[in-house]
């Protein structure tokens, strides 16, 4: 089948390969191929003769380009507290939010039922369920069991800081 260059292009964007690469009559005679990276639709054009080396390197810089993005987005998303009211203002404003927790399972239900956003005020399109544990990150903020779960009727004390947000 005939296909489009542009539904072409698409289809393996859509697959998630990060490279696309242009193969033309004049790429051949020039012993040259152009290579454009999917994440900034950068062109380049690379000598054939080294074409192994230089897409290695390519794929490692798109992967460390793209995880560094990916860990400052995460970095400006995510906040730390010890207070509900702060916990759920973040909550509203689309944070993740690591807060100290006691890890009972009828805890973490009330946090979702209660966290859960019954004013429409803040962000017409923010997500109004309530936030769920997300996970127990390795790294802690600090010594969570200095402190009482997030969750101001549990008053147990915590045991860790969890990860907490909302899904989309």
């Amino acid at each position: 089948m005939n296909y489009s260059s542009g539904w072409k292009f698409n289809h393996w964007e859509l697959k998630g390969v990060p490279i696309r690469m242009e193969i033309g009559p004049r790429d051949m005679k020039t012993n040259q191929v152009c290579i454009v990276r999917r994440d900034t639709m950068a062109k380049a054009t690379l000598p054939v003769e080294n074409l192994d080396t230089s897409i290695k390197t390519l794929l490692d810089t798109i992967h460390d380009d793209m995880y560094q993005k990916a860990l400052q987005e995460r970095d400006a998303n995510l906040a730390v507290t010890t207070s509900w009211d702060e916990f759920c203002g973040m909550l509203n404003n689309k944070k993740i939010i690591m807060a100290p927790f006691c890890g009972d399972i009828p805890c973490e239900e009330c946090i979702k039922k209660d966290s859960a956003r019954t004013d429409m005020e803040v962000d017409a399109n923010a997500p109004s369920m309530g936030a769920k544990s997300l996970c127990i990150p390795f790294e802690q903020p600090g010594d969570a069991t200095k402190e009482k779960c997030v969750y101001p009727k549990c008053g147990n004390s915590a045991k860790y800081y969890t990860l907490f947000g909302r899904s989309y």
